[in-house]
């Protein structure tokens, strides 16, 4: 048995060896990495130290011989204090840039310096595996997979050097009402695509030099889904939520430092720069080491729920209205369920949100909100759907689980009511299911439980067959 342990002991030590051979030193003093800052200097408690660091060191002990050397770096410091300061943690360590090969052998380049767009999934296939787990919404889902697509033949493009027609990135904006799937459609992406992506949400950013999150977070959360891996990160995607929430604040006295400002911080990521970002942490600090990435070839989404923006597309549709034969009346869209499909950029422009921002947003496009059938739907059609969840709990008791199709209209009323989409169904659910889930363990001989319309109205209760033979 021991032998065993310390076999298993070796072999986490040489993973870790591993590992840290994959990673690029960082220096001590200025925290940069070794791609920025060049070859480090090795000493004693695993620290490095660039040359100009090194050399800065000297200088200064030069300038300063004959006083206490108590203030330079490293002098007075206890070996503990040493060894704990020296071991920086990989999460804070960039991934090593794979080498090259020489130019004679040009028909052997790895992946890793040609993006092969034969690795990307064609658009009906993305949207074939959307379709397993997001119910409805097929332009907003043929729309993404589209965009996506054609995002990653715009990197392999460039990445050839093929810049005779030179493509622009197509950054999405997509806005529908809460529950109604923006943000499960970027997370089915997540499983189907091989490439880093980040959700992140807008509602904590604020203006450099006030307490919230930097712009830049959002590019170190790519950063850090991609293993620390520049290359990588610099051609991933980036889903920022609650984008509605930063938009230009009105009538406000003090300075908007989560709203316009924020918007205007954002411009350059969206179209493409070199933004400096810390490796391991979402903030800047002394001691956390910085990166450069380009943002030119991730691809933003961003969504939102947009919720006074209905009001605005009814007050630009009825602006006409008047009295008499023909005019339109003032209540004609007010039971509209796909008003978004009919936004234009004037209406986001006076929801708050700049025109700058708006023309880095070339596509935008809209998700429908959540009808009783798509309830329906979304209750029982999905991979992971919320009844097929109850029913494999169930089934490890062996028990059966039964839903009658008027239960499942029932339980969509509700959550139609309850006005939050999607969102509402689990709880709808959890609250009939909790005491079928504590009393049905108690009995080895119940078979199948059948929940009704009546169950569901208060009226009545679930239906209960004992196993064949007892």
């Amino acid at each position: 048995m021991e032998e065993k342990d310390s076999k298993d002991i070796d072999k986490i030590n040489n993973d870790n060896e591993k590992d840290k051979d994959d990673r690029e030193d960082i220096c001590y003093i200025c925290r940069r990495s070794e791609r920025i800052a060049g070859k480090m200097m090795h000493i004693p408690n695993n620290i490095c130290i660039c040359n100009d660091c090194m050399q800065k060191t000297f200088d200064s002990m030069n300038s300063m011989s004959g006083f206490d050397m108590m203030g330079m770096p490293f002098m007075g410091m206890g070996s503990d204090f040493m060894e704990d300061m020296g071991n920086i943690p990989n999460r804070q360590k960039l991934k090593k840039k794979q080498a090259k090969p020489k130019e004679d052998n040009k028909e052997k380049k790895t992946d890793e310096e040609i993006f092969d767009i034969k690795n990307i999934p064609l658009p009906h296939i993305i949207k074939s595996k959307i379709d397993d787990y997001v119910i409805g919404q097929e332009h907003a889902k043929k729309v993404i997979s589209v965009a996506v697509y054609n995002h990653y033949k715009r990197v392999a493009a460039s990445m050839k050097g093929e810049d005779d027609i030179e493509i622009e990135k197509s950054n999405m904006l997509m806005l529908g009402p809460t529950g109604c799937g923006k943000t499960y459609i970027v997370k089915t992406l997540a499983k189907l695509l091989n490439v880093p992506l980040a959700i992140t949400d807008a509602t904590s950013l604020t203006e450099a030099g006030y307490i919230g999150d930097d712009i830049e977070s959002v590019v170190s959360k790519l950063l850090a889904a991609a293993d620390n891996d520049v290359d990588r990160a610099e051609r991933g995607i980036i889903y920022i939520d609650e984008i509605d929430k930063i938009a230009k604040k009105k009538n406000v006295n003090n300075r908007d430092v989560s709203g316009e400002s924020v918007q205007q911080g954002m411009l350059k990521l969206l179209e493409g720069a070199d933004i400096e970002v810390p490796v391991g942490a979402t903030s800047k600090n002394a001691m956390v080491p910085m990166t450069t990435i380009n943002t030119k070839n991730i691809l933003f989404i961003c969504g939102g729920a947009f919720p006074d923006l209905a009001k605005i597309i009814k007050n630009r549709l009825t602006k006409s209205s008047s009295i008499g034969f023909g005019a339109d009346l003032k209540d004609k869209f007010d039971k509209d369920e796909n008003i978004f499909d009919k936004v234009q950029t004037e209406d986001l422009r006076e929801f708050g949100m700049i025109p700058e921002f708006l023309g880095r947003l070339p596509i935008v496009f809209a998700l429908k909100g959540m009808t009783k059938d798509m309830l329906v739907s979304v209750l029982k059609e999905p991979k992971n759907a919320i009844l097929k969840q109850y029913q494999k709990l169930l089934e490890m008791d062996e028990v059966k689980l039964v839903f009658e199709d008027e239960a499942l209209e029932a339980i969509a009323e509700r959550a139609i009511k309850k006005d939050t989409g999607a969102r509402a169904l689990r709880a709808i659910i959890e609250e009939f299911m909790l005491d079928i889930m504590y009393e049905i363990p108690k009995d080895d001989n119940i078979g199948t439980v059948t929940i009704t319309k009546d169950y569901i109205d208060n009226k009545g209760i679930p239906k209960i067959e004992m196993r064949q033979g007892c």
